[in-house]
């Protein structure tokens, strides 16, 4: 595999470069996507579409947040493609790469003001790139990690990729929080909002200089010493494993859909209709994020005692049930109330996050696994990511804060509805 393979120890020693190697993007892709995410929040609206009501604004800024997970099934197909085919380590460069120029070039934007309809079709066309580069990502990122793991460590090892989540979430809101408190209203719109996109070209360089230091993984030399390549992987997918494809997309809803209705929705919602200051709601967010990662370490934990399966299934029906009170708690009007909804969604998607490095590669054969978890995660981030927030801001705007909790219920029994269509199609897979 590579000069960590051999070494004595902790398992995690061992293999410190590769689970290094997993986090980091992972960590940039949450980064890239939370930064636009909170600039799509908070500036992108009045910033690069024509003067028309606050709420046109929100919508058609959500709009293009959305237009990245659309492009995401179209990269995995291409990254899963040649991942199936050519290796999971050379894949993983060149996606990092495409989602880091497009995040970058966003920082230099011109905006309506200055160029016209010209400006939201460039923002337009970043957005797909970054998209496209993204849906290559974690897919790579987790079978990196869970086909380099030691026996009885594939789900721990397989929710490294997951703590990036956290962690460039940390490093993105923590970044826009330093930014507003540092600056007016007007700057930040002005100039200020284009500095957490310059500085992804950090993480994006430190993410590349781990991966091109890591060997190829061991299921996947395997398989290619064991018969060649399929000439069209996502063929054979479709061909051998349609039922894991949509169980494994249904599978993968529910934590897209807590993360960015707690994330995008909730920020969006609380600076505007519910009148708390940026600075304030971006902190409350930033201190809940970190039942996020714990979320994730005990759902690691927990699918290693039991199974993925078992813990991907309590993670789904907790983001049910907790739909219930979210709306009505992220509007209650004391800060510990919506601290602790927001905390407890966290850690609720923790639990149906942190399994999806070790479930989905069971589901399909490691010819076309690249392609197939690939697939699977961002088809399911369309309905979680893309539409949950739109989704939420309709509701709200039909009854109030009350209903946006219902996307959250939806998005629960959805995913378990995908735990349970899964049922055979591990031992499928391995045949």
């Amino acid at each position: 595999m590579g000069s960590d393979q051999g070494r004595s120890g902790h398992p995690v020693r061992q293999h410190a470069r590769v689970l290094t190697a997993s986090l980091v993007g992972t960590a940039v892709e949450f980064y890239d996507f939370y930064i636009y995410a909170t600039a799509a929040a908070l500036v992108i609206g009045p910033l690069f579409f024509p003067v028309q009501s606050p709420a046109a604004q929100t919508l058609l800024s959500f709009m293009t947040f959305g237009l990245a997970f659309f492009a995401r099934p179209v990269g995995a197909l291409a990254f899963g493609h040649f991942g199936d085919r050519i290796g999971r380590k050379s894949t993983l460069v060149a996606s990092l790469l495409l989602m880091g120029a497009s995040t970058f070039l966003i920082a230099f934007l011109p905006t309506y003001a200055m160029a016209g309809p010209i400006a939201p079709a460039l923002l337009c066309v970043l957005r797909f790139g970054q998209g496209f580069g993204l849906g290559g990502e974690w897919g790579g990122a987790a079978l990196l990690a869970v086909e380099n793991a030691p026996k009885g460590w594939e789900a721990r090892f397989g929710s490294a990729p997951q703590l990036g989540a956290p962690l460039g979430f940390f490093f993105a809101n923590g970044l826009f929080l330093l930014l507003g408190l540092g600056l007016s209203d007007a700057d930040f719109a002005s100039w200020g909002w284009r500095v957490p996109f310059l500085a992804s070209a950090v993480l994006v360089g430190l993410g590349l200089w781990i991966r091109l230091r890591i060997g190829e993984t061991p299921a996947f030399s395997a398989a290619m010493e064991a018969a060649p390549p399929a000439a069209v992987p996502v063929r054979r997918l479709l061909r051998d494993h349609p039922g894991a494809v949509a169980a494994g997309t249904a599978g993968v809803v529910a934590c897209f859909a807590i993360f960015y209705l707690s994330t995008t929705f909730a920020l969006s919602f609380a600076t505007t209709t519910l009148g708390y200051a940026k600075q304030e709601f971006l902190a409350i967010q930033l201190g809940a994020n970190t039942f996020l990662a714990l979320g994730i370490l005990v759902a690691g934990w927990w699918a290693d005692k039991t199974s993925p399966r078992t813990v991907l299934a309590a993670g789904a029906a907790l983001a049910a049930l907790i739909g219930l009170v979210f709306g009505s708690g992220l509007a209650s009007g004391s800060v510990p109330l919506v601290f602790a909804t927001l905390a407890s969604a966290l850690f609720v998607m923790g639990l149906a996050y942190g399994p999806l490095g070790s479930w989905l590669p069971t589901l399909y054969a490691v010819p076309v696994r690249y392609t197939g978890i690939s697939l699977a995660f961002n088809l399911g981030g369309i309905i979680g990511g893309a539409l949950a927030p739109f989704a939420a801001a309709w509701l709200a705007g039909q009854g109030g804060a009350p209903l946006v909790g219902l996307v959250l219920t939806a998005a629960g029994l959805v995913t378990l509805a995908g735990v349970f269509l899964a049922r055979g199609q591990a031992s499928a897979a391995s045949r």
